[in-house]
């Protein structure tokens, strides 16, 4: 089977990883404040706080700017639940913002109209998640200006996108947003196994993510309530949770830091060979928005519906037969089970449904083989006409 995405794990990776093995930390060592500098150091911000998942990541981002019952958050409904399910886990309510047919990220357009009716209504979002989906970003910058205008806080899910960049600058950056969010989930650009890691620009935000990922606990005299006892000393003055990364997983993710740029480099490499391959297909491939550089995390295609042509599912489970491991990106938040019981119904943002029934993911990843690859096109041609 071909995946739609793999890992690369070389000697180098396991050589740093051998290492945290034979020294004295396994748990919260050097090796996680090293991977946070030279993630923030990359992409331009001033911290870095690493998780043990973007899902953490989220959390304790949404927490750290006070989203709380009775507030809601709007994120794209093409997405992986995270991106909505962090506003439930805060007590808040989600609501879906409409995506860009073009691009699959947050319509701009669609996000001011409800911004409008919001105001008028009185039910302004506390918190946008725009997603970067398949590592293409938003436009962030006409989102900050809707999000002075109308006073939200901005969060971007940026799960997708280490290694892109946006108006010439790299993404991570919080130029135009108040956290951004990276996984190192295995087969994201980057891996430390699994991780997550939240940059800012605020000294105060990152403090507070800081404390929630490890029990809310300090052992920082300048944040303790009351003296301490003695040098052992530590108080918990937050709820928080145990969401910390190990040196382990930031060994992994520091060492693959140097290759990220040729990752990178190799992702687009293979894109232009698919916009290629698969111009005579009836199908549409991604449109990249001159203003950004993707990071291809992604490749997706839109099977453009026309008579006689084979079903999404046909052809889905053709190239599954096939041995090419094709993969849907994503569900529809609002459709799923749990979402329609909270009160969402299907039609209700219909671009996002439009994208869903046409969207197909092709296997991508810096290892794949120009064989292969050729394989993948001509698996796809035979499933669109067979």
């Amino acid at each position: 089977m071909i995946p739609y995405g793999r890992q690369e794990i070389t000697d180098a990776d396991i050589t740093a990883v051998t290492e945290v093995l034979r020294s004295d930390f396994l748990t919260q060592g050097p090796a996680v404040p090293a991977f946070e500098s030279a993630v923030a150091g990359y992409a331009g911000a001033k911290h870095a706080v690493a998780v043990n998942s973007a899902t953490s990541a989220l959390h304790v981002a949404c927490l750290a700017l006070g989203l709380k019952a009775g507030d809601t958050l709007w994120t794209s409904p093409i997405t992986f639940v995270a991106s909505a399910n962090c506003a439930l886990y805060c007590g808040a309510s989600v609501d879906f913002v409409d995506i860009d047919p073009a691009t699959f990220n947050m319509s701009v357009s669609a996000l001011e109209t409800k911004l409008e009716q919001a105001e008028r209504a009185g039910t302004l979002p506390k918190i946008v998640v725009p997603v970067h989906m398949c590592g293409q970003s938003c436009d962030m910058e006409a989102i900050y200006r809707l999000s002075k205008k109308y006073g939200f806080r901005v969060i971007e899910d940026a799960s997708h996108a280490i290694g892109g960049r946006y108006r010439g600058e790299n993404i991570g950056n919080c130029r135009y947003s108040d956290i951004a969010i990276f996984s190192f989930h295995p087969v994201k650009i980057i891996t430390s196994a699994e991780g997550g890691m939240a940059l800012t620009n605020d000294p105060a935000l990152a403090q507070a993510m800081d404390l929630l990922r490890s029990h809310g606990i300090t052992r920082n005299p300048g944040l303790m309530t009351q003296p301490a006892d003695g040098p052992w000393y530590y108080q918990q003055i937050k709820l928080g949770f145990n969401y910390r990364m190990t040196d382990l997983q930031a060994a992994l993710g520091l060492s693959q830091m140097s290759r990220l740029d040729g990752y990178v480099s190799r992702r687009h490499e293979i894109v232009r060979r698919y916009n290629e391959t698969l111009a005579h297909l009836p199908l549409a491939t991604p449109w990249q928005n001159p203003d950004a550089y993707s990071s291809f995390h992604l490749y997706v295609v839109r099977l453009i519906p026309q008579s006689g042509q084979k079903s999404r599912r046909e052809v889905f489970e053709s190239m599954r037969a096939r041995g090419v491991g094709v993969n849907v990106h994503y569900i529809p938040v609002h459709t799923q089970p749990y979402y329609l019981d909270r009160g969402f119904a299907v039609g209700a943002f219909p671009e996002a449904e439009r994208y869903y029934a046409e969207a197909l993911s092709l296997p991508l990843y810096p290892g794949l083989s120009g064989d292969d690859q050729d394989y993948v096109v001509r698996s796809l041609e035979e499933a669109l006409r067979s």
